[in-house]
């Protein structure tokens, strides 16, 4: 078995719909996939019965802990030469493991990552936040891609590891918020190879509403100063961006009386958003809203940076994390 693809789920049937019936158009067919509920009040089990004529599919059900846990699970009853580690709301063009296997006949990787994409039939909103999420402008250059600021860093909606590696390295950790990233740097720390795969993308719908994205960037924040304790090294320059952004939104609005011209500054950042998203969506009414998305992303990942500065560094408390409750609904 070439590839094991890991889905954890958490009360989203209609997602894994979607997901898995683009699997079922992939060209190339040598996998095998593991979708795990992961104590799911709405599960997809009679989804995956659908697919059971289509794909060589496993159904497995734990209870709740989080999706780092549930790709372990999933991992420890897998059987590829590599796990291919997907979220539930990804849909997959049919030449994606194409472009897998591909990079890895041209240079092998010990793991590696791919981009993400909005689909056409995204709403207004949902590519609002996908400009947000993937634009240098914003944290894209962050996150990692062609144009980043930091090396690359796969991330759990699209990320593939040798299952040797995976195995040596005791699979994901126990973060509920960030692991991906807590992997991805005990990746690069025992010295296996990490490569971008551009080609290897995702449609990739994330959050559907502003309450449910700054809730997601929010824990980002929180997750960034986490890895900071647990590795100090892996705090970069770029990772305090939106938390200084925040505060000079902050600093321009409580100043702006005494200093009007200090307005022009969040103008420019407006209008270049606003210009470059309108160009990248060819629609200027979702240019407006990648304006809110930037703003919501920046300042949701900036106060949750800064509070979790302030209480793991300052007040010196434990790790923790916010909306842990209602984060996956």
């Amino acid at each position: 078995m070439r590839y094991s693809l890991i889905i954890p789920v958490y009360n989203r049937p209609d997602e894994v719909d979607e997901l898995l019936d683009s699997l079922t158009k992939q060209h190339f067919q040598d996998f095998e996939v593991l979708v795990v509920e992961d104590g799911s009040s709405v599960p997809c089990e009679s989804v995956v019965d659908r697919y059971a004529d289509l794909l060589n599919i496993h159904y497995l059900r734990k209870p709740n802990s989080g999706p780092g846990q549930t790709r372990n699970f999933g991992a420890e009853r897998s059987r590829g030469e590599y796990l291919l580690i997907l979220d539930s709301d990804c849909v997959l063009p049919p030449n994606y493991l194409d472009a897998v296997e591909e990079e890895l006949q041209r240079e092998p990787a010990d793991a590696f990552g791919g981009p993400d994409r909005a689909h056409d039939s995204f709403t207004r909103v949902q590519k609002a936040i996908n400009y947000a999420m993937t634009s240098f402008f914003t944290t894209g250059g962050i996150r990692g891609g062609k144009k980043k600021m930091d090396k690359f860093y796969p991330r759990s909606f699209n990320m593939g590891v040798r299952r040797d590696v995976y195995q040596a390295l005791g699979g994901f950790s126990k973060m509920r918020f960030g692991e991906d990233i807590d992997f991805s740097i005990r990746i690069f720390k025992a010295g296996y190879r990490c490569r971008l795969f551009p080609e290897a993308w995702v449609w990739h719908k994330r959050r559907t509403g502003w309450r449910k994205f700054f809730k997601q960037v929010y824990n980002s924040g929180i997750a960034r100063i986490n890895l900071y304790k647990k590795y100090p090294e892996s705090l970069k320059l770029v990772h305090t961006l939106p938390a200084l952004f925040t505060l000079g939104v902050c600093a321009i609005l409580l100043s702006s009386w005494l200093f009007p011209w200090s307005l022009s500054l969040l103008l420019v950042f407006v209008l270049v958003i606003l210009i470059d998203a309108s160009i990248r969506n060819k629609s200027l009414f979702i240019g407006v809203l990648s304006v809110i998305a930037a703003f919501i992303q920046l300042i949701g990942y900036g106060t949750g940076f800064l509070s979790a500065w302030w209480k793991r560094c300052v007040c010196k408390e434990g790790e923790f994390a916010a909306f842990e409750k209602n984060f996956y609904q």
